[in-house]
């Protein structure tokens, strides 16, 4: 038998041939493939995209000069920076500063990156604690003189607005709400600076001040315990220490093992850092609003130095991410270093209250 084949065997084979090239080069092929090819290189640069946006966004934001900052909105008019003044200027920077950062507002994202970000959220929501605090103060002990008075109808309205919820994306934004208590916020400077309108009061008054601390002293204590339960620890039941008659509504254990959950140490850590950032900048308000209450007690060096301690939390973090060494371990640990520098802070402005509270 021949072992070569007939010219008819090798027709269909050439056929197929033909055909497969004929296919491979045909524009509706190449078409779909530019299809395919196009789509793929979009996703790619999506995702870096996406990736270089998320490493940007993650940085929280620097320091501004509180009195600059008051000046700038005074539009340069020194007469304008009565009292209050620089404390209500801080206020608004630090919303708007929160709304409008590289980003914008993050708690609330739902699309990438901000949906997967994890840290500058828990920043945020540490800095709106302290300006929901600030306002409330603002509202209810630096505008007024006396229980009986009068609040202010501007302050009124801030106040609520910004303990709107931190995560509603819709119907309505949380954006939309905290700029409604950022323009209630402005109208009240507006009527601060005006001589002409008596109804725009801030008074600096060692007793409002020392209310505003104490509830600084309560933050700054819960988070030097929620800091220092990172490496886990052993706690004596304290809360009825003190007095004999003390009750309390719920059973609680002698003593309780506390230890941070290892996947939120670093939403702690940012929430902390957060808070601390915005209180640097009100206590520095407060320098310059309070300056002669503090000269009379003789407390401008103690606020002075709990500002030092406060912007030691703010130092940049070369780790690419939160430590959480054991206390006298190989690694540090970024959350006792965090504690430590709150915990000397609240001991300064619990001196501080003190000083105040002496006639």
């Amino acid at each position: 038998m021949d072992a070569q084949e007939s010219p008819s065997a090798t027709k269909p084979k050439l056929t197929q041939k033909v055909t497969k090239v004929a296919t491979y080069y045909h524009p509706r092929t190449w078409k779909e493939k530019g299809l395919w090819w196009t789509l793929g290189l979009f996703l790619v640069t999506y995702v870096i995209l996406v990736i270089v946006l998320g490493f940007i966004w993650s940085r929280s934001p620097g320091e501004f000069d509180v009195r600059e900052n008051a000046l700038e909105m005074a539009n340069n008019d020194q007469k304008k920076l009565v009292p209050g003044y620089v404390t209500a200027a801080t206020a608004i920077r630090i919303a708007e500063t929160l709304l409008d950062k590289p980003g914008g507002y993050l708690s609330n994202d739902i699309t990438p990156p901000g949906v997967y970000l994890d840290n500058i959220p828990n920043w945020e929501f540490g800095a709106l604690t302290e300006l929901r605090d600030l306002v409330r103060s603002l509202r209810n002990d630096f505008s007024r003189s006396q229980t009986q008075s009068i609040e202010d109808r501007d302050l009124q309205v801030a106040d609520p607005q910004f303990n709107y919820d931190s995560e509603s994306w819709i119907l309505p934004s949380t954006e939309s709400e905290y700029r409604k208590g950022v323009e209630a916020l402005y109208r009240y400077l507006n009527r601060l600076a005006d001589d002409r309108a008596f109804d725009g009061q801030f008074f600096t008054r060692a007793d409002n001040l020392n209310v505003y601390l104490q509830v600084v002293a309560q933050r700054l204590g819960s988070f030097a315990q929620r800091l220092a339960a990172s490496v886990g620890q052993s706690r004596f039941n304290v809360d009825l220490a003190g007095d004999p008659n003390a009750r309390q509504s719920t059973p609680t254990p002698a003593q309780a093992q506390v230890k941070t959950p290892w996947l939120r140490i670093d939403d702690v850590f940012f929430e902390a850092r957060g808070y601390t950032w915005a209180l640097v900048h009100t206590l520095k308000a407060v320098e310059v609003d309070f300056k002669d209450v503090l000269a009379n007690k003789n407390a401008l060096v103690s606020l002075k130095q709990i500002i030092r301690e406060l912007e030691n939390t703010q130092s940049f973090i070369w780790s690419p991410m939160i430590l959480n060494g054991t206390g006298f371990g190989l690694m540090a640990n970024h959350s006792l270093i965090m504690a430590s520098y709150i915990s000397r802070a609240n001991a300064a402005i619990i001196d501080l209250r003190n000083l105040l509270l002496q006639g």
